[in-house]
């Protein structure tokens, strides 16, 4: 019985591969018009226990950090990063996250925010009489304050990794740093390797929409192969206990 037990467990092994993958495509596909959103695929291979092969099974998680299309916007306070920086915000339990998504305003306490109320990491403020606010592509913040004077707010930074596909998913378009993506490293909008700020800008999402649809396709008609062995040798395993029955 051994051999059909080995069948089981490559067989179950591989249909919940293929779940997990069509769970990654469908999220994908959810966040199609999301912005800044990042693209996720799944790696699997095939194991190995005690030299039995145990099938496919999914072994870490990887991001696209490919850039998404740029789309005009009426917000000075809609930024997007043209190279591979990030954006930082700081969550509401005080964790510093990282973002692509750059659509900013100003909340009632005069805080640069995301779309959730996560506050921007910059390091500057705002007083409540700013007006026609401007991001250089430097990062540089001004405004015009009461007296129609241009004063210079602060500077926002962008942050990079080593290996940005190794970040962690916090949700809400929110990157976590992680032992796989390297330390984070701080650098000035502009500078080398950072990329530069582009105000009155989205990113748009890094999906592509046939890349996922095929995913999608191969990930169902493996899972029904699979399933297909799965009935199969349970049909084999139920003749071989009634041919030993007698």
């Amino acid at each position: 019985m051994g051999s059909f037990a080995q069948i089981f467990g490559i067989s179950r092994n591989g249909m919940y591969a293929d779940m997990l993958d069509l769970d990654s495509a469908a999220n994908n596909l959810a966040n199609i018009n999301t912005n800044g959103y990042k693209a996720q695929r799944m790696n699997f291979q095939e194991m190995l226990s005690q030299a039995v092969l145990s099938g496919a099974q999914m072994v870490s998680s990887q991001i696209s950090i490919q850039q998404g299309a740029f789309k005009n916007t009426q917000n000075p306070l809609d930024l997007a990063i043209s190279g591979t920086g990030f954006f930082a915000v700081t969550t509401p339990d005080g964790k510093q996250a990282y973002t692509r998504d750059g659509d900013f305003m100003v909340d009632a306490d005069d805080r640069i925010v995301d779309s959730e109320g996560n506050a921007l990491v910059w390091d500057g403020t705002l007083p409540q009489a700013a007006r026609n606010i401007e991001v250089t592509y430097q990062g540089e913040v001004f405004y015009d304050d009461l007296d129609d004077n241009r004063q210079y707010a602060g500077r926002i930074s962008l942050y990079r990794f080593m290996n940005p596909s190794g970040l962690q998913r916090l949700g809400d378009n929110l990157f976590l740093e992680t032992a796989a993506s390297g330390a984070v490293e701080t650098g000035r909008a502009g500078a080398a390797g950072f990329g530069s700020i582009v105000d009155y800008t989205l990113e748009a999402s890094n999906v592509n929409l046939t890349n996922e649809f095929t995913r999608i396709i191969t990930a169902q008609r493996s899972f029904q192969v699979t399933a297909r062995a799965l009935q199969q040798a349970d049909q084999m395993m139920a003749q071989a206990i009634r041919m030993r029955q007698g």
